[in-house]
């Protein structure tokens, strides 16, 4: 396995400006591809044009929200194999078992950091690509 960070393709759906730029600003430091949605159906033409490898979807959207969104992705064939990690400004645990129960890998806190967001990227980005060192 080499050391040298993999540029990945990552979607960041949240309907909060602040939360798409800095988490924008935080991967294309970090050397990734970024594409932003501000909803979950503007984020669902958007993986259907660009198949992201990582997606990061806030849970409290208003006309689709997090859940709904994670668990269209995952019942489409085409799109199922795509991580999603939920984002919510709550760290219950409720939240991140029902983000499990609709498909999502795993669930940042809001605000994140650099690091956790690029440390999430790291982690599931890798798993698409079909790596198995």
């Amino acid at each position: 396995m080499s050391t040298t960070a993999t540029t990945f393709k990552v979607l960041v759906v949240d309907d909060s400006n602040t939360i798409r730029r800095s988490a924008e600003i935080f991967l294309k430091q970090g050397g990734h591809e970024v594409l932003l949605a501000e909803d979950g159906f503007d984020a669902l033409s958007k993986i259907n044009d660009h198949l992201p490898q990582l997606i990061f979807c806030d849970i409290l959207m208003p006309k689709l929200d997090g859940y709904q969104t994670c668990a269209i992705i995952k019942r489409n064939p085409k799109f199922a194999s795509i991580p999603v990690v939920m984002l919510s400004s709550k760290d219950g645990v409720f939240d991140k078992a029902r983000g499990r129960m609709v498909g999502s890998q795993d669930y940042l806190t809001k605000p994140f950091t650099k690091d956790q967001l690029l440390q999430a990227v790291q982690q599931f980005g890798a798993v698409v690509q079909g790596s198995d060192e």
